[in-house]
C-alpha cells in the first residue's frame, strides 16, 4: 500500500524560510512526476513545483526564484525549499506523485498547514 508522509509545514514571519519533504512509501519504482500543489481558502488548488523524473522543472510564476524543487528518484522523496515567504504563500501544502505504467497512478498526501505572518 503507497503512502504519502508530508512534514515540515508551519508559521513563519514574512521574509523567512521553511522546507517541506514528503516521503513516498510502498513503492517499488520511481514516479514519473513528483511535487507540490497548495490550496489557499477559497481557491483553487494550485501546482506550486514540479519535477520529472528525468530532471524537468516547472514552477508557478508567483513562486520563481523564492521555491526551488529537489527530488531523490530512488528514495521517492520530493522536497521543497522555500524562501522569502510572502503572506500569499499561505495554504495548505499538498504532495503529489504520478507513476506512469499500465495505469496512470495519482497519490497524494494529507496536506500541511503552511502559514506566513505579515
Amino acid at each position: 500500500q503507497v503512502q504519502v508522509e508530508e512534514s515540515g509545514g508551519g508559521l513563519v514571519q514574512a521574509g523567512g524560510s521553511l522546507r517541506l519533504s514528503c516521503a513516498v512509501s510502498g513503492r517499488g519504482f520511481s514516479f514519473h512526476f513528483m511535487g507540490w500543489y497548495r490550496q489557499a481558502p477559497g481557491k483553487q488548488r494550485e501546482l506550486v513545483a514540479g519535477l520529472t523524473s528525468s530532471g524537468t522543472r516547472s514552477y508557478a510564476d508567483s513562486v520563481k526564484g523564492r521555491f526551488t524543487i529537489s527530488r531523490d528518484n530512488a528514495q521517492n522523496t520530493v522536497s521543497l525549499q522555500m524562501s522569502s515567504l510572502k503572506p500569499e504563500d499561505t495554504a495548505v501544502y499538498y504532495c503529489n506523485a504520478v507513476g506512469l505504467g499500465v495505469l496512470i497512478e495519482d497519490y497524494w498526501g494529507q496536506g500541511t498547514q503552511v502559514t506566513v505572518s505579515s
